[in-house]
């Protein structure tokens, strides 16, 4: 828990330099975009998997 408190004082010490105001046009999307896509679309993976194997042990469930 230290650890992770000390990380979290410590990472704005580790930010890049801010951005210089001008802005540039955007001629593609940034990896960052598209790591959250991916993320996203792996989350919403997950979730559904996560769900019909719950609904099918739901109904595979003998009932008495």
């Amino acid at each position: 828990m230290r650890l992770l408190l000390l990380l979290l004082v410590a990472t704005p010490a580790l930010a890049d330099a801010p951005h210089s105001g001008i802005a540039h046009p955007r001629t593609a999307p940034e990896l960052s975009d598209i790591a959250l896509f991916v993320m996203a679309a792996a989350g919403i993976w997950i979730v559904r998997r996560a769900m019909r194997a719950r609904f099918a042990k739901r109904r595979a469930a003998p009932k008495d």
